[in-house]
């Protein structure tokens, strides 16, 4: 498997650099293809085989999954070619699109979203309480 898709978690956490950025912040200004970096953090306390991911403008955007470090860990320790681009942001997680053994990824096509008609009620009520039988 040269190329991947892999979830970017803690999003909701401070970095621990003196200005306390924002990751989140950090993740609005993402753009898809953009670079960014995978950074072993074998001192890390909680968990020796974390890998962070940083943006292109040097500020940590969160965390690889646990169940993934392991596996990407000993990849980028091997001396393996790799880069990664971020892919696209969803509610819990950033998603980036990495590749192994040298050259760009390639990002998939963006999911399809269902359009809105004109005439979509804004939401769907629930139906009156005599209709329920209470």
């Amino acid at each position: 498997m040269n190329e991947l898709s892999l979830a970017v978690v803690g999003l909701d956490y401070a970095n621990p650099d003196k200005s306390k950025s924002n990751r989140r912040f950090e993740l609005a200004l993402c753009a898809p293809g953009e670079l960014v970096y995978l950074v072993p953090e074998p001192k890390n306390k909680a968990d020796h085989l974390a890998v962070a991911v940083f943006t292109a403008r040097e500020i940590q955007l969160g965390y690889l999954t646990a169940e993934r470090c392991g596996w990407i860990g000993a990849r980028l320790a091997s001396g393996e070619a790799v880069e990664a681009v971020f892919q696209e942001a969803q509610s819990h997680a950033a998603i980036i699109r990495v590749r192994f053994g040298g050259g760009a990824p390639t990002l998939p096509a963006p999911r399809q979203t269902r359009a809105v008609a004109d005439d979509d009620p804004p939401f769907w009520p629930d139906p009156d309480p005599d209709e329920w039988g209470a």
